[in-house]
């Protein structure tokens, strides 16, 4: 128990340098599940351990503490354990395809390894091979769309300069190829495809934003004309009203699993908006309302005959 005493101290003050604007008391209960007093016991003790603490007044009169940059610069080390899981992510995002997010992450890990000391990496690079031989992840099968990520860092550029962009892209529905002049405002990443979020320059739509995927962008012009983004557009109320990342107008959902799968289906999370009912007869019923009827369709698949669709009524015709 002392042990884990002295971890939650030291945890509690690497959280201490890490922020800005500091922590308070309740922020410290809540985190370490612990009583206020113990909370303020554990500030005292850093604070005689660290008498550079520096203590911040902030709104409605709430103490914050932190401690000054470089501090604990000899105290922090990463685990063996902790390396890996860092290269694990890195791995993931690759097989995501974010190979563009995978070489920022592996800059950051490189950043990482050259400020642990020299004596310390040669004890834990071994261990963390050895983790992550041992810690694998599955690789989905199926088939995924290629993204040039030259396309995806002009698309970038643009979206952080706010300027507008002319792409070529197909239209797999269509068959045809078509030139579209776009604001782009941020990327969407799905299980099947990721997606650019645009709204049309010349207005034809309104302002409505449309999803255009990513691996359908055949090339992409970023143009001198900035742009002004639609107001109110908020990329969390848009990606609510999705299931999945396919976008269209919400409508009520309610699906009934079968007694064999509902404890199986209990345990997922298909939208945050979700109520589940455990009802008498063993079966679940699951309701959200959201958009997306073609990723509905490829989730439920996957479920067979233990699923039923209640809502829409129309599902299906």
């Amino acid at each position: 128990m002392a042990y884990e005493k002295t971890y939650d101290l030291l945890d509690l003050a690497i959280w201490m340098q890490s922020t800005r604007e500091g922590v308070s008391l309740n922020e410290i209960a809540e985190r370490f599940h612990v009583s206020r007093r113990t909370a303020e016991r554990m500030r005292d003790m850093i604070m005689r351990r660290f008498p550079q603490t520096e203590e911040v007044v902030c709104e409605n009169n709430i103490k914050r503490w932190y401690i000054p940059q470089g501090t604990l610069k000899d105290f922090i080390q990463f685990s063996a354990e902790e390396l890996s899981v860092l290269e694990t992510a890195a791995s993931l995002l690759e097989d995501k395809q974010l190979q563009n997010k995978k070489y920022i992450f592996q800059n950051i890990i490189n950043k990482i390894k050259a400020n642990i000391k020299s004596d310390v990496f040669r004890k834990i690079e071994p261990d963390a091979e050895a983790l992550l031989e041992a810690e694998g992840f599955i690789c989905r099968p199926g088939p995924k769309l290629i993204i040039d990520n030259q396309i995806i860092a002009a698309i970038r550029q643009a979206i952080l300069e706010c300027h507008q962009i002319k792409i070529t892209y197909f239209n797999k529905m269509s068959g045809k190829t078509s030139t579209n002049t776009l604001d782009p405002y941020v990327f969407l990443y799905g299980e099947r495809n990721h997606y650019l979020v645009a709204h049309h320059s010349d207005g034809y739509f309104g302002d409505n934003v449309h999803n255009f995927i990513l691996g359908n962008i055949k090339s992409v012009e970023i143009l001198d004309i900035p742009f002004v983004p639609v107001k109110n557009f908020n990329l969390q109320k848009y990606a609510l009203e999705s299931f999945g990342s396919y976008h269209e107008e919400p409508f009520d959902v309610e699906w009934l699993f079968d007694k064999e799968v509902a404890k199986e289906a209990a345990q997922y999370i298909f939208h945050p908006t979700q109520t589940c009912t455990l009802n008498p007869d063993g079966t679940l019923t699951v309701k959200f309302r959201a958009g997306g009827r073609l990723e509905m369709d490829w989730h439920l698949y996957t479920w067979g005959k233990h699923v039923k669709v209640i809502k829409p009524t129309d599902w299906g015709k």
